[in-house]
Order: C-alpha cells, then sequence, then structure tokens
C-alpha cells in the first residue's frame, strides 16, 4: 500500500475517533472555519512533555483560566506560575514556558512563529514541541515524533533498530507519511491511534485502520516494539528536611530553592544537600536552628529523572522568639496548597506534620 493511502486510511479514520482534548479544534470545528489558537497548542504541548494527558488536563484548564493569552502570561509575576505548576514537574519547563511567553509577547509582538526554525530560537522549544506547533498550530507538513508515534511507527515498518537509536528512521517514516494539506491533523491522528489502540501492551489491532499493513502485526512482533536500549540504573541518594512549626498556629517554615538547577525557583522546606554518600546521622549539623527537634518515622521517597531520593524529615516547633531570616517564610496550613511545593516537598511537609 502506498503512503498516500495509508495516510488516507488514517485521516478518515480520526475524522471519525478523533479524542476530544481541550486544547483540540475537532476536525468538524475545522470544517465549520474554526482554527487553532498557536498560544493553546503551544502551551499544551510544553505541559505533554514527559506528562500524560490525564495529569495535564487540569492543569491546562487552570493556566488558561489564569492567563487566557500570551500576553496575560508574560506579564503574569513569575512566583505566581511557578505556584500554579507545582505538581506537574519538571520544573524548568515552568521556567522556560515564562520566558517563552515574554520573548513571544515582548519581542515578536505576541506573534508565534509558523516555522519550525523560527520556532525552535524561543526557549523551552525542541524540535519535537516546534514540529506538534507548526504542524498543528499551523499546519506545516512537519513530521511529529512522541512516543505514542514511536511506537506505532515501529510497529507499521517493523523497525527493531532499539531507541533511542531507532528515532532518525522513524522520523524518516513520518516524514514520508505526513501529507501537506492536514499534517496537524495527520499527528494527532498516530497520536491518538498509539493512545486508544497501539497501546504498549496488548494492542487492539482488530480495531487498528493500518492493521492489513502492520508488519510487526503480520510477523508476530507488535508487543515486543519499540525496543529499547537496557535504562542505566539509577542511584540512589539521601538528605534530611527540616520541618518547623509555629507553635501559635502551625505555621511552616518555608524558603524559595536558587532559580537554576533542580526545582528551580520552586518552594520547599529548609534541607541539607541531597548525595549518595549523605550521612543522615549529621542532620542535625544543617538544622535552620537550634532547636527540640524530633526525626519523624516516616521516610520521604521520590524518584527524579536521574536518581532516587530518601528523604529523613525532622520536625520541631520554633523556638521562642525566632525570626525566619531573609528569603524564608512562615506559610499557615490553610496557605499550603497555594505555595509553589512541588511533589517531594508536599511529601516531606506532610511527614512532619502528621
Amino acid at each position: 500500500m502506498s503512503s498516500s493511502s495509508r495516510t488516507s486510511e488514517l485521516l478518515a479514520w480520526y475524522d471519525r475517533h478523533a479524542r476530544t482534548l481541550p486544547w483540540r479544534v475537532s476536525p468538524k470545528a475545522q470544517a465549520a472555519g474554526e482554527r487553532a489558537d498557536p498560544y493553546r497548542i503551544w502551551l499544551s504541548e510544553v505541559m505533554l512533555q514527559q506528562t500524560t494527558v490525564a495529569a495535564v488536563k487540569d492543569y491546562y484548564l487552570k493556566f488558561l483560566q489564569l492567563w487566557p493569552t500570551v500576553e496575560d502570561l508574560a506579564k503574569a509575576p513569575e512566583e505566581d506560575v511557578m505556584k500554579a505548576w507545582a505538581g506537574l514537574g519538571y520544573y524548568s519547563r515552568a521556567r522556560n514556558l515564562k520566558k517563552c511567553a515574554e520573548t513571544v509577547e515582548f519581542e515578536l509582538h505576541g506573534r508565534f512563529p509558523d516555522t519550525e526554525e523560527g520556532l525552535c530560537t524561543l526557549p523551552g522549544i525542541g524540535p519535537y514541541t516546534a514540529a506538534a506547533i507548526s504542524a498543528i498550530a499551523f499546519n506545516r507538513p512537519a513530521a511529529v515524533v512522541d512516543g505514542n508515534v514511536e511506537r506505532v511507527l515501529s510497529r507499521l515498518y517493523e523497525i527493531t533498530t532499539p531507541l533511542p537509536n531507532a528515532k532518525p528512521e522513524i522520523k524518516a517514516g513520518m516524514a514520508k507519511l505526513t501529507p501537506f494539506d492536514r499534517p496537524g491533523d495527520f499527528a494527532q491522528a498516530v497520536m491518538d491511534l498509539g493512545a486508544t489502540i497501539c497501546t504498549p501492551k496488548n494492542p487492539a489491532c482488530v480495531l487498528c485502520p493500518w492493521t492489513a499493513n502492520c508488519k510487526a502485526r503480520l510477523s508476530g512482533t507488535a508487543q515486543t516494539l519499540p525496543r529499547k536500549l537496557p535504562k542505566k540504573q539509577k542511584p540512589t541518594r539521601a538528605g534530611s528536611a527540616f520541618v518547623l512549626l509555629r507553635p501559635a498556629d502551625g505555621a511552616v517554615l518555608l524558603r524559595r530553592r536558587p532559580p537554576k538547577g533542580l526545582l528551580g525557583g520552586m518552594t520547599e522546606v529548609p534541607g541539607t544537600e541531597w548525595a549518595v554518600d549523605f550521612d543522615t546521622a549529621s542532620s542535625l549539623d544543617f538544622a535552620p536552628v537550634a532547636a527540640d527537634w524530633h526525626k519523624r518515622l516516616a521516610v520521604v521517597k521520590h524518584t527524579f529523572t536521574h536518581f532516587h531520593l530518601e528523604l529523613t524529615i525532622w520536625r520541631a516547633p520554633a523556638p521562642a522568639g525566632y525570626t525566619p531570616p531573609e528569603g524564608h517564610w512562615w506559610s499557615s496550613r490553610d496557605m499550603l496548597d497555594d505555595e509553589a511545593l512541588p511533589t517531594v516537598m508536599r511529601k516531606a511537609v506532610t511527614a512532619g506534620v502528621e
């Protein structure tokens, strides 16, 4: 079967079965003249990097409610953006989101570039995100390759080269299939196929519009693809976190992390370094103040991209007359949900106050 026939089959399937997503303009709406908003496509694609659709939906709607346009986001305080992002992970994305909005609004007069090359010059936008925005928002024939696309095309063409080495071959296959007239719809169609039918386990091959021409299905290798190189074992780092409570009302002492690096610009309770060779016995040498510290039984465990973390939690009432140093503040219990606490720090606070 020719590439154009495969493309037509999948677009026909997409017209019937497209997922309803808050940032997506459906085929029916497009036929009625509605067009994708580049701001909304950009926002959703940045949020979806290394994150699931289910996790992103509520955050996306919250951001749109707070900042309906790129101008609104560009002018928003960075602290508010980080607070709204808290819990979504990969916090460099939030910092770059703010920088990108500022660049588009203040340097590009509020207009996103409409080409992959132009989009790649913006903060936080790499090749995949640039291809997705140019195809979906601007109808450019860009080859969009995310995890779903990698799986679908690995099976369609029976690409046995392990990822990430297979990426060029997959991108070439996607470029060959991507049409000039509906490139954004086609990209979303392949994503939907991977999300709903060509799933990692137990793919529903009998429902797939490409089932008759899928090489992996015909050879019985579909569930073994895509292949991946063995992952490196993640080291485990350790550290301690200190939950200091204001005696009068139980408010928690917080501070802001440095703007760059892991969890940059986010909020935390005071703590130690995180290191493979951290000596937990020395924890109190790093306490923010001399106080009646008690070690909690629960150890907070959290996994980052490159390492596992185990945090010992210490709790104490603040001593009489204690005043938080510069860069620290008290947060009352009923305001903690509004703080820019990443997930690991929410776990630490919970372990410390319970």
